[in-house]
């Protein structure tokens, strides 16, 4: 399995960015999904998870702001994020997990950076 980010960067305050997560290796797209992030001396923290039957969850600091897909045709997650925040600073990792409700084997991407100046 291959998850491959894109799409993050540098914004200012009250911004917006869409992160995407090509995965590659699984043979069906009923498997769960989800964004993580981690700040410099923090750890890493979930995001925002859609599992194998399209449920999706939020982290209650990106409620209303962040919002989660998943194109199953192509297998690729993304994360729309609008009314960004200098707290939202971090590496944004991708994760899909070998069970349908986000159980079983986890897999990583390499993280993308996002950045948000006040």
């Amino acid at each position: 399995v291959q998850l491959v980010e894109s799409g993050g960067g540098s914004v200012q305050a009250g911004g917006s960015l869409r992160l995407s997560c090509a995965a590659s290796g699984y043979t069906s797209s009923s498997f769960c999904m989800g964004w993580f992030r981690q700040a410099p001396g923090e750890e890493r923290e979930v995001v925002a998870t859609i599992d194998g039957a399209g449920g999706t969850s939020y982290s209650d600091s990106v409620k209303g702001r962040f919002a989660a897909s998943k194109s199953n045709t192509k297998i690729t997650l993304y994360l729309q994020m609008n009314g960004l925040k200098p707290e939202d600073t971090a590496m944004y990792y991708c994760a899909a997990y070998s069970g349908r409700y986000c159980d079983g084997l986890a897999y990583w991407g390499q993280g993308t950076q996002v950045t948000v100046s006040s």
